[in-house]
């Protein structure tokens, strides 16, 4: 297009253009002192908040920083005007306003920053997945420098609800040591009467191709799944299970993970929470106060009871280390899990798929809670973000008005038995709900991986509770090459699939959803396993082992098998052991100590690298997470190691020289 046809302006009133006008009326609340000892930051930032439009009078109140990752834009009606990227982030704005209107009717000064995010279900089997991972240290290091950038804050608010945008807000709220902060989990999308839930439906792909699903149904299922247009998926996957930790911690309101997007009771849980951080502020409770080792131990023994998404793992460990407090290992999430009933029914692990907004109705994190206290369980006496210890929360909460009210619409509503959504010990434990996650080792994994044992198939059980698979191996060197293996029929029952080179270090870490899901829908899948040093989305089910360590590409054995290898798979459900083990070839079979000498001799596999379309922006956040402890440290930037290795490679460098 000609540019004369781009400025072809019809009205000449676009020209009378002004390079000056009025200043703002009224004067700043200057002090002699202020204007003698304050930096000129301080003052010039008076200056710019009245040219915003502020009241003069009211420029120098208390500062509240109010971060969130809300996307899109609507108009006053709330139609879309610019999509975001996702459901999650599309009504975060109005929490923003929410809590805004509050801190300054409360007689503070509201600031409101944005660090948007990215959808995992958007990038699935995209390169866009390769920036999945590696964005939430970049988001936490922005939002870090945005509240640091308002220096006269005192306090901060953090807005966000799903997979990383939320666990990058925790990591920057939990290093603000000195500062009063909280959190307000942005909500879940309603799951459509008619229609699939979002995990589901990301499977329309794989079903078609099946042939399990009609064009016209493909077609159909993908318009209805959201019926709502804000807040994370309706199943617990990282999304929702980092609400939940983010209210275990301690850090959100008693009662706010998972409420449904849109809702009044949604809106309100914003304007609460700005008169709780008030509170916080006026009380001098600090950040340092309430994010304690004691509430991160209460966080890991929430997400075993909620079944929460395996990408907490990668989630915790770098809140927890933010927070400059003990960071869990593998032996901390065995002790956890070994130790923790599952007590909550919700999709995608059951054994009743309900979803995540009939949970926040059956009574959520607390209801959860008021079991675990009776089984001595929680550190009942940490600071929370309502100033109260948690016992004092849950005390308010068993005989509130709240817990009767909305567990009581849960059953004239929605016909569902509130105590069938989150159950009480004896009662889980009755429907055979077992604990969540297994971290099998062995000489596949001599560091570990993670397994949703709950979730395996119960048909391929066997009667003592033990997962047992013995098989040959086919060996992909990318997700893009196993999806296809699937989709063409070149996978069959009792094959055990190896996505290597999809750790940190080769794909950013992606999350592999695609298989994950193709695998629960095809006939077949439920016989096949799959090992890799990728990750999992929160709603992936099976006999699927991800967080292989050391990943391929740092060396790990993982990235020495070969096709036709024989692989034994052992998970104890019950006891949440288990072991992936090499042991030879149907011709040459080995004991699994001896298929540990053999790997440790081989070669990596042939071709593996980095994928070729991986970012240099990931590539540097992959070498930088692996110095610091790689996957089971949390992918986490630890300054102290990323230093004392650059400081050895340059002299390294220089006395090769």
């Amino acid at each position: 297009m000609a540019l004369r046809d781009l400025f072809n302006a019809a009205d000449p009133s676009l020209y009378e253009v002004r390079t000056q006008a009025p200043g703002p009326k009224g004067n700043l609340p200057l002090t002699p002192e202020l204007l003698r000892e304050a930096p000129s930051g301080d003052l010039f930032g008076m200056t710019m908040n009245v040219g915003m439009g502020w009241n003069p009078n009211d420029v120098n109140r208390d500062a509240v920083m109010i971060v969130s990752t809300a996307g899109g834009a609507t108009d006053a009606d709330g139609n879309p005007i610019a999509l975001g990227l996702h459901t999650g982030h599309f009504q975060l704005a109005g929490l923003v306003n929410e809590a805004a209107r509050e801190v300054a009717a409360q007689g503070a000064l509201p600031y409101a920053t944005y660090v948007s995010d990215p959808c995992d279900g958007r990038s699935q089997g995209t390169v866009g997945m390769f920036d999945s991972l590696p964005y939430r240290n970049d988001a936490a290091i922005v939002m870090r420098r945005l509240i640091r950038s308002l220096p006269t804050r005192r306090a901060v608010m953090g807005i966000a609800s799903c997979d990383k945008g939320l666990p990058a807000m925790m990591i920057a709220l939990a290093s603000m040591h000195n500062d009063p902060t909280i959190l307000v989990p942005g909500g879940t999308t309603l799951r459509a009467s008619d229609g699939e839930d979002n995990g589901a439906v990301q499977t329309i792909g794989v079903r078609y191709a099946a042939g399990e699903m009609s064009f016209e149904d493909a077609a159909d299922a993908g318009c209805r799944a959201c019926a709502s247009p804000g807040g994370g998926c309706q199943f617990l996957g990282t999304a929702g299970t980092s609400q939940v930790i983010g209210e275990a911690l301690g850090l959100a309101l008693t009662h706010s993970a998972l409420a449904p997007s849109g809702e009044p009771i949604w809106l309100d849980l914003a304007r609460a929470s700005a008169d709780a951080l008030l509170d916080l502020k006026h009380r001098k409770i600090f950040t340092r106060d309430i994010v304690t080792d004691h509430a991160v131990e209460n966080a890991m023994i929430l997400h075993a009871a909620f079944g929460g998404s395996t990408n907490l793992l990668l989630h915790l460990p770098a809140i927890a280390f933010a927070a400059g407090l003990h960071v869990p290992s593998v032996d901390d999430w065995a002790r956890i899990n070994s130790s923790v009933p599952r007590l909550v029914s919700v999709l995608p692990v059951g054994p009743v798929d309900y979803p995540t907004p009939m949970v926040y109705l059956a009574g959520g994190v607390p209801e959860a809670m008021l079991h675990l206290r009776r089984l001595g369980l929680l550190h009942t006496d940490v600071l929370t973000v309502t100033g109260e210890t948690l016992d004092a929360n849950l005390d308010w909460w068993e005989n509130s008005e709240r817990r009767r009210a909305l567990r009581q619409r849960l059953r004239d509503v929605d016909r569902v038995d509130p105590d069938d959504v989150i159950l009480s010990p004896q009662a889980a434990k009755a429907k055979g709900m077992a604990s969540t996650v297994t971290f099998p080792l062995g000489s596949i994994a001599p560091e570990g991986s993670v397994v949703k044992s709950a979730a395996i198939d119960p048909s391929v059980i066997d009667d003592d509770g033990v997962f047992r698979h013995t098989g040959p191996a086919k060996v992909f060197t990318s997700e893009k090459a196993a999806i296809k293996a699937i989709k063409q029929s070149k996978i069959a029952a009792g094959d055990i699939m190896v996505v290597l080179g999809a750790g940190p270090l080769g794909t950013g870490m992606e999350e592999t959803y695609q298989l994950t899901s193709a695998l629960k829908k095809v006939p077949y899948g439920k016989h096949v396993s799959l090992i890799t040093d990728a990750r999992f989305s929160g709603v992936s089910t099976g006999a699927c082992f991800g967080h292989v360590g050391p990943e391929a590409l740092a060396g790990g054995p993982i990235g020495k098998l070969r096709d036709g290898d024989t692989i034994e798979i052992i998970v104890d459900t019950v006891g949440l052991t288990g072991s992936l083990d090499f042991i030879g070839t149907a011709d040459q079979p080995l004991t699994p100590e001896a298929g540990a000498a053999v790997l440790a001799s081989r070669e990596l596999y042939p071709g593996l690298a980095p994928d070729r379309d991986l970012p240099d922006d990931t590539r540097l956040w992959a070498a930088l997470q692996d110095v610091s402890g790689g996957t089971w440290g949390g992918c986490v930037y630890d300054v102290d190691a990323i230093l004392k290795v650059l400081e050895a490679g340059k002299k390294a460098l220089a006395e090769a020289e």
